[in-house]
């Protein structure tokens, strides 16, 4: 995200933006891709009380905390897109904070990836979770990636 010194992400994060709510799609490529027709979309503030969950020591996905929401909501699926910003803003709203701090960090991409886009990118992210006992791993040659190590077997169960 750009400019985020200058943005309010608590205020953000408060924001509901008329959700949560499923909606029907019609477009069969996205259908066939994501497995049904029931878009679910959770407010902001509910990935931020997903990620508040996730105990020292332990990770979780995004692609985790969209299938809880989907299970628990009667969806087909949770929207991708709104996942991952929302995860961000809860990330920088937490950042932002000096007390009742969200342990963002231990929220990762697919497959057990950090994301460049928390607060202080993958560095700061690594140095956490480091803290945690994560053992973080780099792929890529020109693209360099960063990956929690075994990341399943530390993965914390919703369901």
């Amino acid at each position: 995200m750009a400019g985020e010194n200058k943005k309010d992400f608590n205020k953000m994060l408060a924001d509901d933006k008329d959700m949560p709510k499923i909606v029907e799609i019609t477009d069969e490529k996205s259908i066939e891709k994501y497995g049904g027709k029931r878009m679910y979309f959770a407010p902001p503030r509910d990935y931020d009380a997903v990620m508040r969950l996730v105990p020292e020591g332990k990770v979780i996905t995004v692609g985790e905390i969209r299938e809880h929401f989907a299970a628990k909501n009667n969806a087909d699926f949770t929207d991708p897109i709104t996942a991952g910003i929302f995860c961000s803003i809860a990330a920088w709203a937490a950042f932002q904070r000096e007390t009742d701090i969200t342990p963002y960090w231990r929220t990762l991409k697919a497959n057990g990836e950090l994301n460049p886009k928390y607060p202080g990118g993958t560095a700061e992210q690594k140095r956490l979770l480091e803290a945690e006992g994560h053992k973080i791993i780099e792929k890529g040659r020109t693209n360099i990636r960063y990956y929690v190590e075994d990341y399943e077997k530390f993965l914390y169960m919703l369901r």
